[in-house]
This record gives structure tokens, sequence and C-alpha cells, in this order.
């Protein structure tokens, strides 16, 4: 459409264009049936189809295999900061984490509010976050060991997952979820926000081993026990159903785009570019190690602030929105995810080859 712009917010984030036009045109009228999703009861047989479809596609697309349920909460993984310790991890025990940035920290912060033991088995603050630490090993007597799979503000993803041997591995995936195919059987839980890569805010996805669904208390508040939520399907309470009607739009838009497979090779592509383009001069540079790059949040300096400010400002100028850096860390920041065409990052080299000649 020409009056919309190119958008590489890190979230809320880009939607697919089909996504929102199929929604658009559902808004006023879903399926002849004279009323909106927006207006739907959560417990009329119609959302009962949306909800189970959207559980069904997630399943589809993500290859995740029998044993494990997936649940769509509320709150943001910010909830889920205290939801997981709260639910698989007894007083007793002690929980692991790997510190590769803000959300690593905010995740250990809210286990250790809770009075639970955490211990740091690695971290990359050393050198400001710009590295995925290597040679991650997990004690054997620990509850769980948490990593955050992509790294928003630093830039940096996970390129593998540890193994953490018999130990649950729980992974916050928000801003990398279905960028890419993983093997989910390597993990005990994984959950994610939906606004990067699957929808709109407001809907958490947790997808978890269904035996660990035995393990909440039976004193936790009921909308952060995993086994009142998953028992009742996720509708135990009136959940964000226009939220999650829209993943299952998304869904449906990644299995005609060809699948994960798919849409990871696009990825691919997206962030050699754009990382090419940075690699090539010194105008631009890259903050974070080359093995360590995220596919979805690729950050950059320019030689001073003053640039930096001039470059997203003109970055606007020319139709591309979100390109300025986290406030905490500074600099520029592209976020590329699934609904960020090809055709934008492009556009955004461009801009970067103009504008180096202009200003280097």
């Amino acid at each position: 459409m020409k009056d919309r712009i190119f958008n590489f917010n890190a979230g809320p984030a880009a939607l697919p264009l089909p996504v929102l036009q199929e929604a658009q045109e559902d808004l006023l009228n879903y399926k002849g049936e004279g009323i909106s999703v927006l207006e739907m009861s959560h417990r009329s047989k119609t959302f009962d189809g949306i909800i189970k479809d959207a559980e069904r596609l997630m399943k589809e697309v993500m290859g995740i295999p029998e044993g494990y349920k997936v649940l769509f909460m509320q709150g943001g993984a910010t909830l889920q900061f205290a939801a997981v310790p709260m639910n698989i991890m007894q007083d007793s025990q002690f929980a692991e984490y790997v510190n590769t940035g803000s959300w690593s920290k905010k995740a250990i912060a809210e286990a250790e509010k809770l009075g639970r033991t955490v211990k740091i088995v690695a971290s990359s603050e050393d050198e400001n976050f710009s590295y995925i630490p290597g040679n991650i090993s997990a004690s054997q007597e620990a509850a769980y060991l948490h990593i955050t799979s992509n790294n928003t503000i630093a830039g940096t993803q996970f390129a593998s997952y540890p193994d953490p041997g018999r130990v649950d591995l729980v992974c916050d995936m928000s801003s990398d979820i279905n960028c890419r195919k993983i093997d989910v059987s390597q993990f005990a839980l994984i959950y994610a926000g939906a606004q990067k890569n699957m929808g709109p805010s407001g809907v958490t996805i947790v997808i978890i081993r269904e035996d660990l669904l035995e393990k909440s208390p039976a004193d936790l508040p009921t909308m952060i026990s995993y086994k009142i939520i998953g028992g009742k399907d996720s509708l135990y309470n009136t959940p964000p159903t226009f939220g999650i009607y829209l993943i299952k739009l998304v869904l449906e838009w990644m299995q005609r785009s060809g699948g994960i497979e798919k849409i990871e090779q696009i990825n691919r592509q997206k962030a050699r570019l754009l990382y090419d383009a940075i690699d090539k001069t010194d105008f631009y540079r890259g903050t974070v190690r080359k093995d360590s790059r995220s596919l979805m949040n690729v950050t950059f300096r320019l030689p001073s602030e003053e640039l930096e400010q001039k470059f997203v400002a003109e970055a606007l100028e020319n139709g591309m929105l979100g390109l300025k850096g986290h406030r905490s860390v500074g600099g520029i920041r592209a976020s590329i995810y699934n609904a960020v065409p090809l055709a934008a990052v492009q556009t955004l080299v461009d801009f970067m080859d103009t504008f180096e000649k202009a200003n280097g």
C-alpha cells in the first residue's frame, strides 16, 4: 500500500500486510456472523474454533512434538519472569541463568524478588553484552537453566542452544520465536510475548512440556498457574480474543509463505544484506561480535551521536520508522522481524549508502 511506511520498530512491531487486510475485512462482520471478533464471546463455538486453530497451527508451524501444550496467557514476558520460578521451582531448589543483557537481568531480578536462589552460570556483561557466552554448562541439581535467545537491545542471538543435560532448559524467545527452525524438544518451556513475530501486544505464548503442568503449586495465583490455564485450554477467564485471532492469521500467513524454513531463508537474506552494508565501510560500526549477531535486531553506530540523530530523522523522511537504538544504549537498531519485507531492508541499505556519501 502506497501510504504505508517501512516499520523497523522493535515491538510492537510490523505485522504482515495480508494479515492486517484480512483482519480489516473481518473487523465489522466476522465470516458473515454479523459481529466482530472484538465483540465475540470467548465461550462461543466460533471463538473456540479460533483458539484451537491457533494452538494447532503453532504446533504445525514450529513442529512441536507430542507431549507439549500451547498456552495463551497475558502479562507479557515480564510476568513469565516470575511465573517460571513460581510454577516449576521448589523453594528448596536453585535455578541457573545465563545473563546476556537487559531482559535476562530482569528475569533474574524477578526470580530473586521471590526469594529464589539464582546462580549466574555465564554472562557477557564484561563486554557490554556484545556476545553470547560459549561453553555453557548447568549443574545437574538445578531446577532449570534459563536463557534469553535473542537480545533486542544489544543485537545478539544464540546461534545454537546449550545442552543442559537432564536439567530442564527454559527460554525467553520473545524476540525471535519462529524466525528460524528449532528443535522444540530441546526445551522444557518456551515463552514469548507475541508482539515481535507472532501478533499484537497483549498475548504471551507459552509452550510447555505437559509433565511440568503438574509442578504448579496449588496456592499459586490462578492467572500464573500453568496447571490451571493449561487445564482450561487458555479459557479459564476471558483471554485476549482479538490478539489470539491475529496470531492465528499470522500462522496461516507463515504457512502460505512457505513455512518456517522459507521464513528463515528470507530472514537470513535480510540480515546478510544489512550486515554486509555495515561491514563494507568504516562509517558504520557494528556493535556485536560476528558469531553472535542477531537475525532480528541489527545494531550499529555512526561516527557521532549527532549523525545518528540525523540518520534517524532523514530515514523517517524517506519512509523508514523505528531506527533509533534503545534509550539505554543509543545508536541505530533495525528490527527486521518476519513481517519486515526484503524490500524494506534493501531500501534501508540504499539509504545508508546515500547517507554515507552525503555525510562521510
